[in-house]
């Protein structure tokens, strides 16, 4: 097993230089949030360059984000469509390149963090440009919502390292893309982030590339971002989260396992997925239910369209032999079709 590693040291004491840091944001409808997160960063100057890539949702917002960009000096990528996290991300990275960067972070709209913990994240990315590396995450009181956390590989349960509901077999470590420093050489190595997700799981799957490259991943507790998770979706009852959180994460637990995964833990997988879709359904409370069905029924759709995925590569890869891991082409169509 792959630990994380947990480092509460400072970062190392390097000269200066090394290019600067690109601070790639994902927007979709987003503009309200930036106003009040990056926009109030104070993030910018010779060693920061702010991309903005937005993924089309209104006219208006999209004006707004164009408005913003320029007020504040960042630069702004408008996307005709929505390409989803991935896909976009991969865009803000590629600009961040062509402006000179060489480490990137990936923050999500409704995330802030200061300059001073993305300066200590560039110069420890510098440092060692094998690493992914990822602050604290809080919330907006201050409670640690991330530090870490595991996947299961028998089963696909996703959960903090100690937590009583995580997986009992062997685990991989994975990192949020809340707030994500990774290398241009590690970007080169890995592919940079898959784009067939869509919508969560995107994280997971890139640091399971990242080990697989010989990379590491590194939880800098010392340093801290504030995220209260969730602001992209607009408000909600109590614990409960968005249709779209439980489709993709039913959904796109299923694809991680048909890009990733051999035949025998794909078929542990779809086995266990009735469980692990009521888990996640769950995770945001019983109470939700007694309000609206639809919690429930976009849980059924992700899991009926991950089923497909999984389903088709387990067909396909007994067709094809005991080849590679990743899910054929063919395969991927499943998830394509269901972006609406």
């Amino acid at each position: 097993m792959t630990h994380v590693a947990a480092t509460a040291a400072p970062a190392p004491d390097l000269p200066a230089g090394g290019g600067p840091i690109g601070v790639v944001v994902v927007s979709y409808g987003s503009a309200d949030l930036l106003r009040r997160t990056l926009g109030r960063s104070g993030l910018g100057g010779d060693d920061v360059c702010v991309v903005v890539v937005d993924n089309y949702s209104t006219a208006a917002n999209r004006r707004a984000v164009a408005e913003l960009g320029q007020a504040h000096g960042w630069t702004v990528v408008c996307l005709p469509d929505n390409r989803g996290f991935g896909a976009a991300t991969n865009v803000g990275i590629a600009r961040a390149r062509e402006l000179g960067c060489e480490t990137f972070c990936c923050l999500n709209p409704d995330a802030s963090v200061t300059p001073e913990v993305v300066e200590q994240l560039r110069v420890a990315s510098l440092a060692d440009a094998t690493s992914v590396l990822a602050p604290r995450i809080v919330d907006s009181t201050g409670r640690t919502v991330f530090a870490g956390s595991t996947l299961g590989l028998a089963d696909g349960r996703t959960g903090a390292p100690h937590s009583p509901t995580r997986s009992r077999g062997p685990v991989e470590n994975w990192l949020t893309g809340a707030c994500l420093v990774l290398s241009a050489g590690m970007v080169d190595s890995t592919g940079g982030f898959a784009e067939d997700y869509f919508l969560y799981w995107e994280d997971v799957d890139l640091c399971h590339r990242v080990l697989a490259a010989g990379g590491s991943l590194v939880i800098r507790t010392d340093l801290v971002a504030v995220h209260d998770e969730g602001g992209t979706q607009g408000e909600r009852r109590g614990r409960a989260k968005s249709d779209l959180y439980y489709r993709y994460n039913t959904r796109n637990r299923l694809l991680f396992a048909a890009r990733n995964l051999s035949r025998p833990q794909l078929l542990g997988w779809l086995l266990r997925t009735p469980a692990v879709s009521w888990e996640i359904l769950l995770r945001g409370g019983r109470r939700q239910l007694l309000h609206s069905p639809r919690p429930l029924l976009a849980a059924v759709r992700g899991t009926g369209e991950g089923l497909a995925i999984g389903i088709a590569a387990l067909l396909l890869r007994r067709r094809s032999g005991p080849g590679g891991r990743h899910a054929p082409a063919r395969c991927r169509r499943h998830l394509a079709r269901g972006r609406g």
